[in-house]
């Protein structure tokens, strides 16, 4: 069997930390305001884009909010709580049980991607509840790689107001990670939403993000078809499935559709900036 490509196409670590950060300056210059308020759930993500933060617009600009259901792993919290206080920065426990609990008294046990959504917009609703208060904007911690396969929830953790991560894949975002010197017990763990208990991301795909980054970098990126993939050492099956979520799951990236009665435009970047 051919074996599969490895990493050497990933971007180097400091590159794309200073990437990162810039963004994060400039964007934030431009909204004007200071501070952030992120989600720390104690995974990779929220870490590395809550250590970009820091990284860029100090500790002291950055806050980070836990949010727990009654079913989340409890070593998720303790996890969340080892990055904030390795990252120096303000942090609280805003509990979303009994908030969802009153929403899914309607929804049945076994439908799993439901409740999970649910959960995913009331931590959604808390974190910008917290943002206003704040006055702050909603920091994003999707990678790349759950943009493509649409692995997030519309208006749940899929929304925010600016996301360092979005353009890096999750092994990128793993040497992150290690360049961050964040929390041993973070870059080891299995990723999980921690949606409902025992959950992983990847026993819901059906593969590793190391092969989904993969066959996404070559098929997306580089543009090879399947025959090419194949030749790389990817089954057809894995392609077939990568390919028709992307496809599938396009909608919760593209811009949402309206009617273009008169094709009236919307502002541009230049007219934005104007000073009349």
């Amino acid at each position: 069997m051919t074996e599969r490509p490895g990493f050497d196409w990933i971007i180097p670590a400091p590159q794309a930390a200073q990437g990162c950060c810039d963004f994060l300056r400039e964007t934030m210059a431009a909204s004007g305001l200071k501070r952030v308020v992120i989600g720390l759930s104690g995974g990779i993500d929220s870490a590395v884009s809550a250590g970009l933060a820091v990284r860029a617009l100090g500790a002291e600009n950055v806050h980070g909010v836990y949010l727990p259901y009654r079913t989340s792993a409890p070593e998720s919290l303790a996890d969340a709580q080892a990055v904030a206080a390795k990252l120096g920065i303000t942090s609280e426990l805003r509990e979303i049980t009994p908030m969802a609990d009153a929403f899914l008294a309607d929804v049945p046990a076994d439908a799993a991607v439901r409740r999970g959504n649910v959960m995913a917009r009331c931590r959604m609703i808390v974190l910008y509840d917290v943002s206003a208060r704040e006055r702050a904007l909603v920091l994003g911690t999707g990678n790349r790689t759950e943009t493509l396969l649409g692995y997030a929830t519309l208006h749940g953790d899929a929304a925010f107001a600016l996301n360092p991560l979005g353009d890096l894949y999750k092994e990128e975002v793993r040497a992150l990670a290690r360049f961050l010197e964040l929390p041993a017990a973070v870059l080891d763990k299995s990723p999980s939403a921690d949606l409902w208990e025992g959950q992983t991301d990847e026993d819901e795909l059906g593969y590793t993000y190391a092969d989904a980054d993969r066959v996404l970098h070559f098929m997306i990126d580089e543009g090879l078809g399947d025959a090419q993939l194949r030749s790389l050492g990817f089954t057809s099956a894995l392609l077939a499935d990568v390919r028709a979520r992307v496809r599938a799951q396009a909608f919760k990236w593209l811009p949402v559709p309206y009617a273009r009665v008169l094709d009236r435009p919307m502002p541009d970047d230049a007219w934005l900036a104007r000073k009349d």
